[in-house]
């Protein structure tokens, strides 16, 4: 593939990830995923020959590399400094968009699929898994133990994905940094991290 094949593919990509943490997977269709990344639909069908759900599966898993290299990026320093770089990621994803978009993950997760190609929801519960490993990871590092690290991470998680629906309801951040707050007293609670 050239490399402009490989960028209008990944702008395909993009683009369906930006449609489905604004309308959802069942809301959006192929043509719309085309008309919305700037490609011709016959472009879509040849870049992705398994249609909308090979797409939406590839756009879960480009949503999946961002959160991580976000959390990667910021773990070293320590779990609170993950879940502050998670938690400020989420706010500029719903503010930027005027609270109209939140997380294709979690949009893709929450909707039916067909039994026998629910590849977007596999793509979605293998992100989830990665986010969780990765902040548990961490809070085992700085101190917490196996079974309180798994939790908080799982905690860390949903709650943040849910108070993302939140604050688009609400249209406001107030449920994210309450929740944020939370999350902070949680995490220094299973661990030795003082977030300094």
């Amino acid at each position: 593939m050239s490399q402009s094949q490989s960028q209008a593919r990944d702008r395909m990509v993009a683009g369906a990830a930006d449609m489905l943490r604004r309308r959802g997977l069942n809301a959006t269709s192929v043509r719309e995923l085309a008309k919305h990344s700037g490609a011709p639909l016959g472009s879509t069908y040849h870049y992705f020959p398994g249609g909308k759900s090979q797409l939406a599966a590839e756009a879960v898993r480009f949503a999946d590399v961002l959160a991580a290299r976000k959390l990667a990026k910021e773990l070293p320093a320590g779990p609170v400094a993950g879940l502050r770089a998670f938690v400020d990621m989420w706010r500029k994803v719903v503010v930027d968009s005027d609270f109209r978009a939140g997380c294709p993950v979690l949009a893709v997760s929450v909707e039916d699929q067909p039994g026998d190609d629910d590849e977007p929801r596999r793509a979605a519960a293998a992100a989830f898994a990665h986010w969780t490993e990765l902040l548990a990871d961490s809070l085992r590092t700085h101190g917490a133990t196996d079974a309180a690290a798994q939790q908080t991470a799982t905690l860390i998680v949903a709650a943040i994905e849910g108070t993302v629906a939140m604050c688009r309801a609400q249209r406001s951040t107030d449920p994210l940094d309450q929740t944020a707050d939370a999350l902070e007293a949680v995490v220094r609670t299973v661990t030795d991290d003082t977030g300094i």
